[in-house]
């Protein structure tokens, strides 16, 4: 026997046992309400309650609507499709679809950026930051209706009126501005991203605190420009809210309503009409009691149509938001 043979032999150390998973008791009553299930279901009842009253219990009833003929005078009948095909066959149903996308386009084009832009200069100013914000957010506050009726003023055609007025001053005639088929659209959208931008730059002013100011002093060591730094820096750590503020103003585009029908009621020839006034036509402008079939049938296709649109542009964008 040889020295090697000699050798204790190394034994492995035994391992130990693969633990085996518990299993969950079932829950019984007595452990539901030990563990506070009794108390938290009286606090979500009366939720439950005010959705189902205001909230699910309206849908359901338009989803039903939909299929009816009715007026909410008469009793109302089941005809099927027959909503959804009037709607469809309406010549003002394609009108209204195209100016309410060409409502969007234009407000994506102005009012996207313009916030973003303003906030990143904003965010730059080292005195009286607070009294800027003040200035931004002021439009918020003004109710909607007060301010679509002081731009209606603003918007006299006559070459009196505030704008043409000031226009005058730089040498250029006065405008029909919303009496003009081709210029009534861009000064609705004008007056929107006007009222409308002042939340979103409040959201931007918040979001941009969080980013961290070693990046930026980082890109000053560099050299980098302000506009690298916004490109860069600025963007990329915003992505997240920018993604969430598009979606945003694109379904609130699609719901466009106010403007149009307090400046101009759809006119001139139909240019500003859009899909909700076109339903606010169905419901009150029609015969007795209206046409709430066509309306409800009409509102079913816009939710639906955002619905997917959000799902669609959310599982698009999921990715490139959280790399």
């Amino acid at each position: 026997m040889t020295a090697l043979d000699e050798r204790p032999s190394v034994v492995d150390p035994p391992q130990p046992a693969a633990a085996t998973p518990q299993r969950r008791r079932p829950a019984n009553p007595r452990t539901w309400v030990r563990n506070g299930g009794l108390s938290n279901l009286l606090f979500l009842v009366p939720m439950l309650l005010i959705f189902g009253i205001f909230s699910w219990y309206p849908i359901v009833q338009s989803f039903v609507m939909s299929f009816q003929k009715t007026n909410l005078v008469t009793a109302p009948t089941f005809v099927g499709l027959d909503n959804f095909v009037k709607v469809l066959q309406d010549p003002l149903f394609l009108t209204a679809v195209q100016n309410t996308v060409w409502f969007a386009v234009l407000a994506l084009l102005f009012g996207y950026p313009i916030p973003l832009i303003a906030a990143v200069l904003m965010s730059e100013v080292r005195r009286a930051k607070g009294l800027f914000s003040a200035l931004a957010y002021l439009p918020v506050v003004v109710p909607p209706v007060v301010a679509v009726l002081l731009w209606k003023f603003f918007y006299d055609a006559s070459p009196t009126g505030v704008f043409n007025s000031i226009l005058a001053m730089v040498g250029i005639g006065p405008q029909p501005w919303i009496q003009s088929i081709t210029a009534a659209m861009p000064s609705l959208v004008l007056e929107a991203t006007w009222a409308g931008a002042g939340g979103t730059i409040i959201i931007y002013l918040a979001a941009l605190t969080g980013v961290a100011p070693e990046l930026y002093d980082a890109a000053e060591v560099d050299g980098a420009s302000i506009w690298r730094k916004i490109w860069h820096i600025t963007l990329p750590q915003l992505r997240g809210i920018l993604l969430i503020t598009l979606i945003l103003q694109v379904i609130g585009t699609a719901q466009v309503f106010l403007e149009p029908f307090l400046f101009t009621a759809g006119g001139p020839a139909n240019s500003t009409i859009t899909v909700l006034l076109l339903i606010y036509r169905y419901a009150f402008q029609n015969s007795l009691g209206g046409d709430y079939g066509a309306a409800t049938a009409l509102s079913l296709m816009l939710a639906m149509f955002l619905a997917v649109l959000s799902v669609v542009y959310f599982r698009l964008t999921k990715s490139w938001s959280q790399n």
